[in-house]
């Protein structure tokens, strides 16, 4: 039995714990706002509650991100919660197959997909944005994102495959802060049912490029998504990784990226809606980089390179609007910690450490006029380190972040010079009540095409 000094703090109510203070809290917009207050109330930077059915220590500020980061399979190691485990039927980690998607993830490697990207931005304006006076952007960009992802990941471009394929994914993030109760009609029942479609649709379309690739015999006109990087890859015993397997990865991450980016896409749509000297230097830099051989000319990664203040745009936008709020790891023995022990079991029950993002980004220590929108702060040497992680850090760090930024910095490239545009909803409140920041009503606008942005 562990005797050490436990951190300060409340479990809260049998079993929910303080899970529905920290539901309300995101829900209002203000997740950051669970945190600190305990923060406060407990005058320090770690503190204990529960969480949707688990004991956890929570770890705030700069030092708790790189104590997390630092002792990644040391002292702790990821953990899902139960309900997101049963959802998505995760299997055992895979190595090789993480590795593959990390190394088709790297900034050398989109180098070739600037053009997919570009092209598909150009396609998804004309087609979802050009025929509208006013539209929603946030169901507009979850569309373009997951188009973007089936075609790059998957090798899908039928559009009645990936209509029905979105729709599932749309049941699926709901379930995962449930209480994992398997009832008819919950979103934790819907979002299995929902994850089941798509493994079986998933599973369809391995097949038919394993197919497609054994007739073609790899040959020079292979097709270059990630898909057919790993059909032929093996797993951490040199054996080909089953159908299943690579099933549950794509579903993962395919989630993991749907939401995120077409969250950040919106945020960056409404902020830039807010600040209109940001828009206006966003623009400028775009136009200069048009000059250069061509208004028409698709993206390079050169040009990619060239937009400086675009990147301190989209890292501000990430900042006030983080993909996700924090991540869980389990500690693996007895911690200690800022004077504290988090034991490795708390009662049966597994003990868990969480690290909050907001503890930081929101922090006016790090980031002064903290609500302020000014991409100016990442300018120089940026942020200090371990205060700004929006995708994690450390060996788990998201392996998808540079991706994100890519199409977002592509995305807003032909948004700023095709448009300008108006909020409709002038105070429209972002809430976090699935996970990704989005706006309640989805972020109405009004769009203003310009005569010229030649």
């Amino acid at each position: 039995m562990n005797n050490g000094k436990l951190p300060r703090g409340k479990f809260g109510w049998p079993v929910i714990g303080e899970t529905l203070d920290f539901y309300l809290s995101n829900k209002r917009g203000y997740p950051e706002e669970f945190v600190v207050d305990r923060m406060k109330n407990y005058s320090s930077e770690v503190f204990k509650t529960s969480l949707i059915g688990e004991k956890i220590a929570v770890l705030c500020g700069p030092s708790g991100n790189k104590f997390i980061f630092s002792n990644e399979n040391k002292l702790v190691k990821s953990w899902i919660p139960q309900s997101m485990q049963k959802i998505l039927c995760i299997p055992e980690s895979n190595t090789k197959l993480r590795n593959n998607l990390s190394e088709f993830l790297k900034p050398e490697a989109l180098k070739k997909y600037i053009h997919v990207m570009d092209y598909n931005v150009r396609q998804h304006l004309d087609h979802d944005w050009a025929p509208n006076q006013t539209l929603e952007v946030f169901p507009l960009a979850k569309k373009f994102t997951f188009s973007l992802i089936c075609r790059l990941f998957l090798g899908i471009e039928d559009p009645t495959q990936m209509a029905k394929l979105d729709e599932q994914f749309a049941l699926v993030t709901p379930g995962f802060l449930s209480f994992p109760i398997n009832l008819p009609g919950t979103a934790f029942s819907n979002a299995i049912k929902a994850c089941k479609f798509i493994r079986r649709e998933l599973r369809k379309t391995i097949r038919q490029q394993r197919l497609y690739l054994s007739e073609k015999k790899r040959d020079s006109e292979t097709p270059n998504h990630f898909l057919s990087h790993i059909l032929f890859a093996t797993d951490d015993d040199n054996k080909f990784t089953s159908e299943d397997e690579i099933a549950c990865i794509l579903l993962v991450f395919l989630i993991a990226s749907h939401d995120t980016t077409s969250s950040s896409i919106t945020n960056l749509v409404y902020h830039l809606a807010d600040n209109p000297h940001v828009y206006a230097q966003v623009l400028r830099e775009g136009n200069e980089i048009a000059k250069i051989e061509g208004p028409e000319k698709m993206l390079t990664w050169e040009d990619i390179n060239r937009m400086k203040y675009a990147r301190n745009v989209v890292n501000e936008v990430l900042r006030l609007a983080p993909p996700v709020q924090g991540f869980f790891r389990e500690a693996i023995h007895d911690i200690t910690y800022a004077g504290f022990t988090i034991p490795k079991g708390w009662k049966a029950c597994s003990s868990f450490v969480y690290w909050s993002v907001s503890t930081t980004h929101k922090d006016p220590k790090y980031f002064p006029s903290p609500e302020k929108f000014d991409p100016t702060r990442f300018e120089g040497n940026g942020a200090e380190p371990f205060t700004f992680t929006p995708f994690g850090g450390g060996p788990r760090m998201c392996p998808g972040s540079e991706f994100a930024r890519q199409v977002l910095l592509v995305f807003m490239y032909h948004l700023v010079r095709k448009y300008r545009w108006e909020k409709l909803i002038p105070n429209e409140k972002i809430n976090f009540e699935h996970g990704p920041a989005a706006p309640v009503h989805g972020l109405p606008i009004k769009l203003h095409p310009h005569s010229d942005n030649k």
